[in-house]
C-alpha cells in the first residue's frame, strides 16, 4: 500500500514538472482539476460567509474556513471522486458533467446534514447552520458549471481565433438530427476546417428560432444568395428529403455564383476514427446526372448468382472490375476474373482478397483472342455465368487499327460466346455501348457485329442445339471515370491547369456512372431469358461543353477565366449525337421502369458466322480498307463519320 501511495506520489510531482506550452495545450491532469474543483469550494464557502452575513447583519471575524467547514469541503472532495467530476475533459464538458456536479452537490448536502443531526443527537449542540449549508450547496454547484462554461467558451474562442484564417464559413442545408449532429461534430473539431454560421430550412414554420446557437435561414430565395448574404463561402448538403431534382438545382445555382457546395455523410456512416471534416466531400459530377440512379432487384440478382461459378472477361478494366466488386458481394461458389493487362490484374485481385477473405476466386491473365487458353480456362472451371466485358473501346485508335478491332471486339465475343454455349453455361451477358447504333466509327460497328453474332447464336441454340445457355446484350452510354473516358481527362487537365479540349461545341452524350452500368449489365443478366438487347433510360444528354464548366466550377474555379475551354475538333469516327436505338428499333418495357427491351432485327446464323470468318481473315491480312468495307458489309448502317473511310461509303452509294 505504502509503494502505491509512493508511486502515485512520484507521478503527481513528475506531472507538475511538464511546462505547459498554451500554444499546443493537450488536458490537465486530474489532480489539478481536483485542485481546481477544490478551490472553487473554498471560495463557495467565502462567498456564503459573505451572503449569510449580510442577511443576518453578523460581522464576521474571520472569512477563512472553520473546522466544521473544512468536513464540508472534504465530504464535497469525496462525493467529487465517488462520481469522478475530476474524469470529464473540461473543454469537452456537457450535460452529463452537470448531473454529475448535482448529484455530487446534493449528495454532500444530505451527507453534511445526516452528520449534523448525527452530532446534535449525540452532544445536544449544533455542528453547522443548516441555512448556510443550504446557501453553500446552491453556490458551489453554480461555480463548478459555471468555471466549465467559462474554460469551454475560452477554449471555443481561442481555437476560433486561431484557425479563423484556415476555416471556411459554411451554412448547413438541413435541420434535422443528422443536420444537427454534422454541425456539432463540425464545431467540436480541432483543427476546425469549417465555420457552420447558420441552418437553411426549406420549412417557414422555424423562422426566427436557433440550433446550437445558430441561426435557422428560410430558404426564401436562391440558395446562391443566402450564402451571399451571410457572407458564406459554401454549403453542406445534409438534408436526405431532397430529391435529385432539388439537389441538382441548388448545386447549380451555388457553382454558377463560384460557392463551393459540399455532402456531408448520415452520422451513422462515419468511419470510425476518421476525422470528420475527411468525409465532407466535394460535390462530384456524378451526383448532378440530371437522372435518378438505377435500383437492383437484389432478390433476382442473388438468385442469379449465389453459390454459382461466374466468370468476368476484361475483369481488370474500369466496367469489369466493377462487375467483379459487385457479383463476389452475392457470395458466388468461384469467381474467375480473366483479363491480359498484368498490373490491373494484380490490383483487382488484391482488392478482392482485402474486401472478401473468404471468397474462392482465381486470377487468370489470358487473351479472349486465344481460343486455345480460355478453352481450358472453361474446361477447368465450367462457369454458370459469364459477363463479357473485355472489348477495345477507344474510338480513335480503333480507327487506326481496325484489325485489332476485329480480333478483340469480333473474335473474342465469338470466342466467349461459342464457349459458354459447348459447356453449356446458364448465362453469357455482353457488355456493348450505345456507339453500336448506326455506327460510325470501327469500334461501334465492331461491337454492333459482336451483338448481331450473339443474338444469332441464341436463335441457334433454341433450335438447333442441346445447349440451354441464354445469351443476352446489355447497351448503354458513356461511363464517367471509365478508362479513357472524359471526366478523367477534363480532371488532369484541371490540375494542369488547363485548358480544358473539346472536340465540338454542340456535342452531346448519355451518361452513366461506373456503378450503374455494373448495375444494369448484372440486372439485365439475371432478367434476361435469352436474345435480348437490354437498353438503359439514362435519362437527358448532358452536352460536353456544359460538363466542362461543371467540373471547372466544381473544382472551385471559373469557367474561360482561370481555366480555358478549348475546341479541338471532332475525333476520326466521333458524331455528335449518340443514340441508344436506330429508326427501325422498338423497345418493350421490363419491371424496372429504368431498363427496356430494344426489338432489333436479327441475322441468320450461317450468314452473320460466314461473314465473321471471311472478315477475321481479312483482318489477318491487315488492309484497313478491306476490313473496313467488309463491316460496312455485314452492317449496312455503318456510315463512317470525320474518318478516312468515308470514301467507302460513298463507292457502295
Amino acid at each position: 500500500m505504502l509503494k502505491k501511495t509512493k508511486q502515485a506520489l512520484r507521478q503527481v510531482l513528475e506531472s507538475s514538472r511538464k511546462k505547459i506550452d498554451f500554444k499546443n495545450i493537450g488536458y490537465l491532469p486530474r489532480w489539478a482539476i481536483l485542485c481546481f474543483d477544490s478551490t472553487i469550494l473554498l471560495l463557495a464557502i467565502v462567498i456564503t460567509k459573505v451572503i449569510v452575513s449580510n442577511l443576518q447583519k453578523i460581522n464576521y471575524i474571520s472569512f477563512f474556513p472553520t473546522s466544521q467547514e473544512f468536513i464540508v469541503i472534504l465530504v464535497n472532495i469525496l462525493f467529487f471522486i465517488l462520481f469522478r467530476t475530476y474524469a470529464g475533459l473540461i473543454r469537452h464538458s456537457t450535460f452529463i458533467d452537470a448531473v454529475k456536479f448535482f448529484l455530487a452537490s446534493a449528495s454532500t448536502l444530505v451527507a453534511v446534514l445526516g452528520i449534523h443531526y448525527i452530532y446534535l443527537l449525540i452532544t445536544g449542540e449544533t455542528l453547522l447552520l443548516v441555512p448556510e449549508l443550504l446557501v453553500y450547496s446552491i453556490i458551489s454547484f453554480c461555480g463548478l458549471f459555471l468555471f466549465r462554461v467559462m474554460v469551454k467558451q475560452v477554449f471555443e474562442v481561442y481555437f476560433s481565433y486561431r484557425y479563423a484564417e484556415s476555416q471556411l464559413n459554411v451554412l448547413v442545408y438541413g435541420t434535422d438530427e443528422n443536420a444537427i449532429a454534422i454541425a456539432s461534430a463540425l464545431r467540436s473539431e480541432k483543427p476546425t476546417r469549417y465555420k457552420v454560421i447558420g441552418f437553411i430550412d426549406k420549412e417557414d414554420k422555424n423562422r426566427s428560432k436557433e440550433i446550437l446557437g445558430l441561426p435557422i435561414i428560410h430558404l426564401n430565395r436562391k440558395a446562391a444568395v443566402l450564402l451571399r448574404i451571410y457572407r458564406a463561402q459554401a454549403l453542406i448538403l445534409v438534408d436526405s428529403e431532397l430529391t435529385k431534382e432539388q439537389s441538382i438545382e441548388i448545386v447549380d445555382n451555388c457553382l454558377e455564383h463560384n460557392f463551393k457546395v459540399f455532402r456531408a455523410p448520415l452520422i451513422s456512416d462515419i468511419e470510425n476514427n476518421t476525422n470528420l471534416s475527411n468525409q465532407i466531400q466535394n460535390i462530384q459530377i456524378e451526383d448532378i446526372l440530371e437522372r435518378e440512379p438505377i435500383r437492383l432487384d437484389n432478390k433476382l440478382v442473388a438468385k442469379e448468382i449465389y453459390n454459382k461459378c461466374i466468370l468476368v472477361t476484361g475483369g481488370a478494366g474500369s466496367i469489369g472490375s466493377e462487375i467483379v466488386r459487385q457479383v463476389a458481394s452475392y457470395r458466388p461458389s468461384k469467381l474467375i476474373i480473366l483479363d491480359q493487362a498484368e498490373s490491373p490484374l494484380y490490383q483487382i485481385q488484391l482488392e478482392i482478397k482485402h474486401n472478401f477473405p473468404h471468397l474462392a476466386f482465381e486470377a487468370i491473365i489470358a487473351d479472349v483472342r486465344n481460343i486455345k487458353i480460355i478453352d481450358e480456362v472453361f474446361s477447368k472451371y465450367k462457369p454458370n455465368v459469364i459477363y463479357h466485358a473485355a472489348a477495345y473501346k477507344h474510338v480513335p485508335l480503333m480507327e487506326n487499327y481496325p484489325s485489332e478491332a476485329v480480333f478483340a471486339n469480333i473474335l473474342g465475343t465469338k470466342n466467349i460466346a461459342d464457349l459458354s454455349c459447348k459447356y453449356n453455361a446458364e448465362k453469357f451477358v455482353m457488355v456493348s455501348t450505345d456507339k453500336a447504333v448506326n455506327p460510325s466509327n470501327v469500334m461501334g460497328a465492331s461491337k454492333r457485329i459482336a451483338e448481331i453474332y450473339v443474338q444469332a447464336l441464341q436463335e441457334k441454340v433454341k433450335s438447333k442445339t442441346k445447349s440451354n445457355t441464354n445469351f443476352v446484350t446489355t447497351r448503354f452510354g458513356n461511363v464517367l471515370g471509365s478508362n479513357g473516358s472524359v471526366v478523367p481527362l477534363f480532371k488532369k487537365q484541371i490540375e494542369e491547369g488547363g485548358p480544358l479540349t473539346i472536340t465540338h461545341p454542340d456535342i452531346i452524350r448519355y451518361f452513366m456512372t461506373i456503378p450503374e452500368a455494373c448495375q444494369l449489365v448484372i440486372e439485365a443478366g439475371a432478367m434476361g431469358n435469352g436474345g435480348e438487347i437490354f437498353i438503359f433510360d439514362m435519362g437527358e444528354a448532358v452536352k460536353i461543353i456544359d460538363l466542362a464548366k461543371k467540373i471547372i466550377r466544381l473544382a472551385g474555379f471559373v469557367p474561360y477565366k482561370d481555366i480555358d475551354i478549348k475546341v479541338i475538333g471532332l475525333r476520326p469516327g466521333e458524331k455528335l449525337y449518340e443514340e441508344l436505338l436506330n429508326e427501325k428499333s422498338k423497345t418493350l418495357p421490363t419491371y424496372n421502369d429504368k431498363i427496356m427491351i430494344a426489338k432489333i432485327e436479327t441475322y441468320e446464323y450461317d450468314f452473320i458466322s460466314e461473314g465473321i470468318l471471311d472478315l477475321i481473315e481479312i483482318a489477318k491480312e491487315g488492309d484497313k480498307n478491306l476490313i473496313v468495307k467488309k463491316m460496312k458489309g455485314i452492317v449496312p448502317e455503318f456510315l463512317s463519320m470525320n474518318s478516312d473511310f468515308e470514301t467507302l461509303d460513298k463507292k457502295i452509294v
